[in-house]
């Protein structure tokens, strides 16, 4: 058992979720504006119309506003895996280092080649190059987001590697494995459409502010209509990719989502709760009712985790102390065999190190028993392997049901842009206005969803947060976090500041 600080642990916790919300701010409309911008160029460089010039333009300008704070917000987060995570890093870091060594090589690379001509190159190079550049930098900028949702998939399902029991270590086996790991694609592919969705309601916000202020107005109606189209096609995909990716949270990461659903007592045809208040009293393994109030639908959950309506969903009282029915191992049994795989592996680097290498192999043999479990030897309690349920319950149903609205109101404005009088519903507009700050807490819930939810691990069943934690003095870590506040929010003002700079000044001087 180690011997951590709760205090620090928390405090490094809270500090890297601080700086990581900050950044996800600016990350999804860096994923989408940057294919807007590419959608919109294109359609210059076929009609050879100056007005689609402008627009790509002025939209250009707000993605890289919003590119650059986006950068300096996401270089503190790989530092902080030295800083606050050093135990981590020295444990993973020849598998986590990777595909953040090839995101900075290859996508990062391409963006910042290309970044140049994208907005210093107008007039400079051919139309053609140029819009070829600023189609570089869309697919660099998702490219920086696969490798890095490589690495976070890692994280939630470790795959592809081996411990390394003489040097405490975990090392990759299969690049490939870690690459295309289930977990890894199925966050991409939702990550990635979601900032699609989320950059597509920022242009309807900006546009239809315009449209309310008669300003600007077929530059708004041009950038609705293309807007529109994108976050129709990515917010349908959301809800695909949405699907696959709580597939793969109930296969690999059951106990989170148990959280999701605030699902206390397994069973077969389970029902998904469409909306609900939690118990906050409620612990695991008592007999308090989880909700004070809820809605299901019958057998839904069920479908949804096993693609089979009466199939048998776990819940945290099954998880935790187990169900010899449902062959269902609980943590408190994982803790045990994990302690005992612990004190194997201190024995065999004990005998490693006094050269008893038949003492040795004995403790490794054994160690291999329940190396698996090594993760669990960690736990104080088995309780503590189960995430904050009303923080995991509400944030992903913010999610899912805000997610459910925007193709509603993307179809909207689509179709009433095509019939020509998206100017004239003006009970539509201020909903309009809206959407991008709908997007933006549907983003951020989504992140708490996935990060929280898997909680206490830094790496699922094999590394708690604790174990990940560098051994610092909570007061340093206090005051670093105050200094990243004080930073990230004087960015954060200073991006909001320059937006609504060049949105007041529109799109005729770009």
């Amino acid at each position: 058992m180690i011997d951590v600080d709760p205090s620090l642990v928390n405090w490094s916790r809270a500090q890297f979720a601080f700086t990581a919300m900050y950044h996800w701010i600016f990350v999804p409309l860096t994923l989408g504006l940057s294919f807007l911008c590419a959608f919109y160029e294109t359609i210059y460089l076929k009609t050879g119309n100056e007005e689609w010039k402008k627009i790509t333009r002025f939209w250009m300008t707000l993605f890289g506003i919003n590119f650059a704070i986006g950068v300096a917000t996401g270089i503190i987060l790989e530092f902080e895996f030295g800083t606050n995570w050093s135990n981590y890093s020295w444990m993973v870091g020849d598998i986590f280092g990777a595909p953040l060594a090839v995101e900075g090589i290859f996508a990062f690379f391409m963006e910042a080649s290309f970044f140049a001509v994208m907005f210093f190159g107008w007039n400079r190079v051919s139309k053609g190059f140029h819009c070829f550049s600023t189609w570089m930098v869309a697919i660099g900028s998702n490219l920086s987001a696969v490798w890095i949702l490589v690495a976070n998939g890692w994280m939630q399902n470790p795959v592809g590697m081996a411990f390394n029991a003489d040097t405490a270590r975990f090392e990759m086996q299969s690049f490939a494995d870690v690459v295309f790991n289930p977990v890894a694609v199925s966050k991409f592919t939702h990550t990635s459409s979601s900032g699609f969705v989320m950059a597509s309601a920022f242009v309807l916000t900006i546009s239809c502010w315009y449209l309310i202020k008669g300003r600007h107005v077929e530059m708004a109606k041009k950038s609705i209509v293309v807007a529109s189209v994108f976050g129709l096609v990515a917010s349908v995909f959301v809800a695909f990719t949405g699907d696959e990716a709580a597939y793969e949270v109930a296969q690999k990461q059951p106990m989170k989502l148990a959280a999701m659903e605030g699902l206390y007592k397994g069973e077969r045809g389970a029902g998904l709760v469409a909306m609900g208040i939690v118990n906050s009293a409620k612990d695991p393994g008592d007999v308090q009712d989880p909700f004070l109030f809820e809605v299901k639908i019958p057998q839904l959950l069920s479908l949804l985790a096993n693609r089979e309506a009466g199939s048998f969903v776990p819940g945290i009282d099954d998880l935790v102390f187990g169900n010899t029915e449902e062959n269902i191992m609980g943590v408190n049994t994982m803790m045990e065999k994990g302690k005992v795989a612990l004190a194997d592996l201190a024995e065999f680097k004990e005998a490693r190190k006094n050269k008893s290498e038949d003492v040795a192999a004995a403790a490794l043999e054994r160690f291999k028993v329940n190396e698996e479990f090594m993760g669990y030897g960690y736990l104080s309690t088995p309780e503590e392997a189960v995430p904050p349920v009303s923080t995991v319950f509400y944030n992903f149903h913010i999610m899912a049901i805000l997610g459910s609205m925007f193709p509603v109101i993307f179809g909207a404005f689509l179709f009433f842009s095509l019939k020509g009088t998206v100017t004239e519903k003006r009970w539509l507009l201020p909903v309009g206005l809206f959407t991008g700050l709908l997007a933006f807490l549907a983003g951020q819930a989504g992140w708490v969803t996935a990060e929280v939810g898997r909680q206490p691990w830094a790496i699922q069943g094999l590394m708690p947060v604790k174990v990940a934690t560098t051994n610092l003095s909570v007061t340093s870590v206090q005051i670093t976090f105050a200094m990243f506040a004080v930073v990230f929010t004087l960015l954060l003002i200073a991006e909001i500041s320059i937006m609504l700079k060049q949105i007041a000044i529109g799109p005729e001087v770009h």
